[in-house]
């Protein structure tokens, strides 16, 4: 891994106990973007879910197109969007107007999805979500070609589509496609290049990048008490919500102290915390020899204090960015 580029996640949580005005919640995550590129991080991106008690970002392509309105060069990103649950024509469309109102800067990261919840509200079929996710993929790229009508197109040329796919089986689907592949994780690469190879693309076009959960602190002793209570709540909602419409248990509430710096199996069993140090090392060995040329890190856990996530930003900025080139 060399010359990575360095991102912010968002999901603009709201949790009951650290809730503040909801408006002011969507501003501060708009003053962070604004601040990361002023800093020279190089991207930020947003998630998607519904129907989450603490106020979990619904439409990511809403909130980039604020932003893309408030910036000027920062790429702008889903991590992700869930293809399934929107019809391939609004999805275009309104991806087409981000790219547009940034001047080229959307990188579009689909998902299947999990959650039977959601699935249901938007009268969506989970059993095919796979398939259906692999489909809008080809689909929207069909739509902003010159040969469609469907209007407005995008400025970029090829705006980039990421696969938020995690395991063997996405990460081969995803070469198939010959999209990029949206995790970090170096063990994937292997399943991804097979799959680019089997579809016969070329495997120079292999792109792979992604989250980290985890937190830089130049103070970590301070720093953890608080970083720790957020962490809770982000790992109990994740953990309720995906179990949500199922006949699974509610899972236990976690031990953050448990999850430190293990190594990252799945996004829910490990959390990065340390100095720029510390995270840059979580990420060269989470990354390894796979061809990753982005990584985010969330800008705030659900819910922090905007003077703790300002200081996040900065020391990802100024302390972390330095050591992944």
């Amino acid at each position: 891994m060399a010359n990575v580029k360095i991102g912010l996640q968002f999901d603009l949580r709201n949790p009951e106990q650290f809730h503040r005005p909801i408006n002011r919640v969507y501003d501060f995550a708009i003053e962070v973007c604004q601040e990361a590129e002023r800093l020279g991080i190089d991207s930020v991106w947003f998630s998607e879910h519904h129907l989450f008690a603490d106020g979990y970002l619904p439409r990511p392509l809403t909130m980039a197109a604020a932003v893309a309105a408030r910036t000027k060069s920062i790429r702008i990103g889903t991590a992700i969007l869930l293809g399934p649950l929107q019809p391939t024509a609004a999805l275009a469309e309104d991806a087409a107007i981000v790219d547009i109102l940034s001047n080229g800067r959307l990188e579009l990261g689909l998902g299947a999805g999990y959650r039977v919840p959601e699935f249901d509200l938007y009268g969506a079929n989970l059993k095919t979500r796979y398939s259906t996710n692999d489909d809008r993929a080809k689909q929207i790229r069909a739509m902003w070609s010159p040969e469609s009508p469907v209007t407005p197109k995008p400025v970029q040329q090829q705006i980039p589509i990421w696969m938020g796919y995690g395991g063997p089986q996405g990460a081969r689907r995803a070469g198939i496609l010959g999209e990029g592949l949206l995790t970090p994780k170096g063990e994937m690469w292997p399943h991804y290049k097979a799959g680019l190879e089997e579809a016969g693309h070329d495997v120079t076009i292999a792109r792979m990048g992604g989250s980290i959960q985890g937190f830089v602190s130049d103070d970590p002793e301070r720093d953890w008490p608080v970083v720790r209570e957020h962490v809770r709540h982000m790992f109990d909602s994740y953990k309720a919500a995906g179990v949500e419409g199922t006949d699974y248990p509610t899972p236990r509430p976690v031990d953050p102290e448990r999850l430190l710096n293990k190594p990252e199996s799945s996004s829910m069993s490990s959390f990065a915390y340390g100095t720029a140090a510390v995270i840059a090392d979580h990420m060269k060995r989470t990354a390894a020899d796979a061809p990753v040329d982005t990584m985010f890190l969330w800008a705030s856990i659900a819910g922090m204090p905007e003077d703790m996530v300002m200081r996040h930003v900065q020391t990802i900025a100024t302390k972390l960015k330095p050591l992944l080139v």
